[in-house]
């Protein structure tokens, strides 16, 4: 038994947490933060950190490029499943076809800037990476609990693969 996982019998009921999450007040507010994370961070590094970044030393400016690139990344991840989960509550994807576009975005644990580099970044663009490690380690948190327990679905055959199985059989029958 384990978070949104756990299960309670209520009256023969049985009440999935994790699909009851992403349909919460909770989840929404959750969305809203991280999509205000993604517009604010893209609004400072086409702006405001561009001309920070001019402000840098050298060695500052590798660092900013590195960080800016990973933070962009960690914040794509954390959209991407944000949309999903989405897309799972308001009923487009059932939470098997989550659990398969899953493997297709890769939300895993990311490394935290070398203290060295990150101390030489603009305060602002530290602030932000900050708040985005905050975010995707809670959202890395509710996907265990809300995938944990689920069986993974198996792999669908494309029908192309099908129809040339059977090709494949029809034509060694008729050889023997």
């Amino acid at each position: 038994m384990n978070g949104f996982e756990v299960t309670f019998r209520d009256d023969q009921d049985w009440v999935d947490f994790g699909k009851s999450y992403v349909n919460s007040e909770a989840f929404k507010a959750l969305f809203r933060e991280g999509m205000l994370l993604v517009e604010e961070t893209a609004a400072y590094l086409d702006g405001e950190g561009r001309d920070e970044s001019r402000l840098i030393s050298r060695d500052a400016t590798l660092s900013y490029a590195a960080e800016s690139m990973r933070l962009t990344t960690l914040l794509m991840q954390v959209a991407s499943w944000l949309l999903v989960q989405r897309a799972v509550a308001e009923g487009e994807m059932t939470p098997a076809e989550a659990l398969l576009e899953k493997h297709r975005v890769k939300l895993g644990a990311s490394e935290p800037p070398k203290p060295k580099d990150f101390n030489q970044l603009p305060m602002r663009l530290q602030q932000l990476i900050m708040r985005a490690r905050r975010l995707h380690s809670r959202i890395l948190h509710l996907d265990a609990l809300i995938t944990e327990d689920r069986p993974t679905p198996a792999p669908v055959e494309s029908p192309v693969a099908a129809q040339h199985g059977l090709l494949r059989m029809a034509f060694r029958l008729s050889e023997g």
